[in-house]
């Protein structure tokens, strides 16, 4: 069973890898030029993954392109995995679901995203000097850093949502295991007590049965005393 902190730490080796290729925007962008070039599709927008795929099996000859293309490829791939390992944490809500089915749609080999853009604080758009080639490659560069993002607000909402859930039980938990522990000690001093309170009242019969009576005043008739 696959747990948060698993996830977590899925998540953040993935981002690292992401760091280690939006370093090389430029020699993908290339790459995928070339590949088209090759192809002779020069025309259409980069819109699929499977786009891609094709451009690397079928029209690439340069073993840099084909390292660059390749490290896309096992990006969006180790995406879905986890994007599947995530659905075994919990059983999530309608938000979590959603950014899920956000990540499956956007992951989808045959998936348009030529309209997609990722917005600040990714610049990856911005690097697209040309508009030309922001409509060319836009949408293929914003796939990843959207997708992360949604993982990431995933990874937010779910630690919330199930402490929300666990924190209430731990709570009653608590309250329940200290009196648990109490009752016998309170049940022992109780007892405890008694014996002393029976004790206290026997001994203050005792002093009432043994108690020598007073001496009474001698009778005196009514009347004004000198003393």
């Amino acid at each position: 069973m696959v747990n948060m902190n698993e996830v977590v730490e899925a998540l953040r080796k993935i981002e690292e890898k992401y760091k280690l290729f939006q370093q090389q925007q430029f020699t993908f962008i290339r790459a995928l030029e070339r590949t088209r070039e090759e192809a002779h599709d020069l025309i259409r927008p980069v819109s699929s993954i499977v786009q891609v795929q094709c451009y690397k099996d079928h029209h690439c000859y340069n073993s840099t392109d084909r390292r660059i293309l390749n490290m896309f490829i096992s990006i969006c791939n180790e995406l879905r995995c986890l994007c599947q390992r995530m659905e075994t944490v919990h059983p999530g809500d309608s938000v979590t679901n959603g950014l899920l089915e956000k990540c499956r749609v956007l992951l989808n080999d045959s998936n348009d995203l030529s309209a997609l853009r990722a917005t600040y604080p990714h610049p990856v758009v911005n690097y697209l000097s040309l508009e030309e080639a922001r409509h060319r490659y836009g949408g293929v560069v914003s796939i990843l850093p959207i997708v992360i993002d949604n993982m990431k607000e995933w990874v937010t909402y779910s630690k919330r949502h199930v402490l929300y859930i666990v924190s209430p039980r731990c709570a009653i938990c608590k309250k329940e295991t200290p009196t648990s522990q109490t009752a016998p000690a309170a049940q022992t001093s109780n007892s405890n007590k008694n014996p002393v309170q029976l004790q206290e009242k026997d001994f203050q019969k005792f002093l009432a049965a043994n108690q020598r009576p007073q001496p009474k005043a001698p009778w005196r008739p009514p009347g004004k005393h000198p003393y």
